[in-house]
């Protein structure tokens, strides 16, 4: 799909603010209402726009602490990744999952209580997956930037 400027001024603000009523978006970007739901609803359909969540902060809710963890795995072919990949999407604990190219195989971001919470996670559940050969830890001394915005 190709996106000219109302698109990625509709895309823009839905991203500040998704619970954006239809008028308010059309006021925003300059449209009437009836054609911005109905390019809204293209973007949608066309898999632009995946879905739409509501930012929880973590603090608040008792996960405070995020760690990444580098991870290896005792080798790459298809059946040990596969089945980490399986095993970390049953992790509520990891909120994120990247295969990598370099240094490590995995970059997992993580969010916990604290670091002993963070630790008997680790001990209970992330060294206990089958292939896992190392898992070194990161701790975050200050967040600088965090967003889910996409620039457009």
């Amino acid at each position: 799909m190709k996106l000219d400027a109302i698109d990625r001024r509709i895309l823009a603000a839905l991203q500040r603010d998704g619970r954006l009523q239809n008028i308010e978006l059309a006021k925003t970007v300059g449209l009437s209402p009836s054609p911005c739901l109905r390019r809204v609803r293209l973007l949608e359909e066309a898999g632009v726009i995946e879905r739409y969540v509501a930012v929880v902060n973590a603090g608040k809710v008792g996960k405070g602490l995020t760690v990444f963890a580098r991870i290896w795995l005792t080798g790459q072919d298809a059946e040990t990744v596969d089945h980490f990949t399986a095993a970390i999407q049953q992790l509520p604990q990891v909120v994120e999952c990247h295969l990598m190219a370099g240094d490590c195989d995995f970059l997992l971001r993580i969010v916990a209580a604290d670091l002993d919470d963070y630790r008997q996670f680790q001990i209970a559940h992330l060294t206990r997956i089958k292939g896992v050969q190392s898992v070194k830890t990161e701790i975050p001394m200050q967040k600088i930037k965090l967003t889910s915005a996409i620039p457009v």
